[in-house]
């Protein structure tokens, strides 16, 4: 019956609802999807009639990380979610688990439009958003006190602003961030890797990273931390990170972030600005290359999140077996259509059955030799 369903929806968006959307400005559209899942949302028949059409659940996809339970290893990535709108019906199109934001210290309405473009051949998105959120204040009364049906992360970034462009005050943006939110969701991911805001990718730089995390550990309420990082990072780069994580409660890192870099065979469309870092299939390498170094690195000590180019269960198992724990996936479900988080946990059980593993766990870090 799953299958069925499923079949019925892919059809139904490849050539009615893509058809539609893709010819409206990229976020229009995306303010139109958040506005109906906002509504989906608020009424349970409705909810309940999303999970019936799209829901996968096998507990072969079932793990408990740093003292969480996913119920599935694929995540919404931030940046799809920005403002805490949708932790209501995202569970019910059949995603395990949500990362909210990037979240920061103050409000931000982002950088001029247009500030998002479709590189159709490409199955990528070019984004310029520049951290576009309500703020951490705001953020907080939607999650505060709230459960949900799957577990919940937050990302926080410092505030797009030429104040923040100090490191002492972006230090201080991303510990208001942490402050306000660590009380609230299951995770906190820190975005140091956002390509679209004032200062560059400041925080990548080893000595203001180990001085961002001294504040950060310093803080009284302690939830698993993530680090989000840029896939434009050279092997270097990566180890003075890892240096640095060593001294401090790091669960785990996101790989990865946006690209910058336009020299890449597999962005085959004119790009329309060279404002902005590229999501989706173009970034596909970069991110497993970065998933497999750190976890061959480091011997699997830290939790890996995987997050960039993921329309098919084949993409996904790809980086769970080059040491992935989770995936996360945006561009993916814009370019396939919503029921593909299903068909992508349903190709996963069907591939660990294949290779005689009986749950996702034992398929992490496979391919590494």
């Amino acid at each position: 019956m799953i299958h069925i369903k499923q079949h019925i929806f892919r059809f139904l968006y490849k050539y009615i609802g893509k058809p539609i959307f893709f010819r409206i400005d990229p976020e229009v559209t995306h303010d139109m999807v958040e506005w109906f899942g906002k509504l989906l949302g608020k009424h349970s028949i409705l909810q309940k009639c999303t999970r019936w059409c799209f829901d996968y659940r096998n507990p072969a996809l079932s793990q408990h990380i740093a003292g969480i339970h996913f119920p599935n290893p694929v995540g919404v990535a931030a940046g799809f979610d920005k403002n805490a709108q949708l932790m209501s019906i995202l569970p019910e199109v059949g995603f395990g688990f949500e990362e909210i934001g990037s979240v920061t210290g103050k409000p931000c309405a982002g950088n001029a439009k247009p500030r998002l473009w479709r590189l159709k051949k490409s199955q990528s998105l070019l984004v310029y958003y520049g951290l576009k959120n309500d703020g951490c204040e705001v953020v907080k009364t939607r999650v505060a006190g709230k459960s949900f049906r799957f577990p919940i992360g937050l990302s926080i970034a410092k505030t797009n602003n030429t104040e923040t462009v100090d490191a002492q005050k972006g230090i201080a943006d991303y510990v208001q961030s942490y402050r306000t939110l660590a009380s609230c969701g299951d995770y906190i991911a820190i975005n140091i890797s956002c390509p679209n805001a004032f200062g560059g990718l400041a925080f990548t730089d080893a000595h203001l990273l180990d001085q961002l995390l001294a504040e950060i550990e310093k803080e009284p309420v302690k939830k698993p931390v993530f680090l989000k990082l840029s896939p434009d990072l050279q092997e270097k780069d990566i180890d003075a990170i890892l240096l640095v994580c060593e001294k401090y409660t790091i669960t785990g890192f996101i790989c990865s972030n946006l690209t910058k870099v336009r020299k890449n065979e597999k962005i085959v469309d004119v790009v329309p600005s060279e404002k902005g870092g590229m999501s989706g299939k173009v970034v596909a390498d970069l991110a497993n290359s970065c998933i497999k170094y750190i976890y061959k690195k480091t011997q699997g000590t830290y939790i890996i999140v995987g997050c960039g180019g993921i329309t098919t269960a084949h993409d996904a198992y790809e980086k769970i077996k080059a040491g992935a724990s989770l995936v996360q996936l945006i561009t993916g479900m814009i370019f396939e259509g919503p029921q593909v988080i299903g068909e992508i946990n349903k190709g996963l059980t069907e591939l660990l059955k294949k290779d005689g593993y009986k749950n996702i766990s034992e398929a992490i870090g496979t391919s590494i030799e």
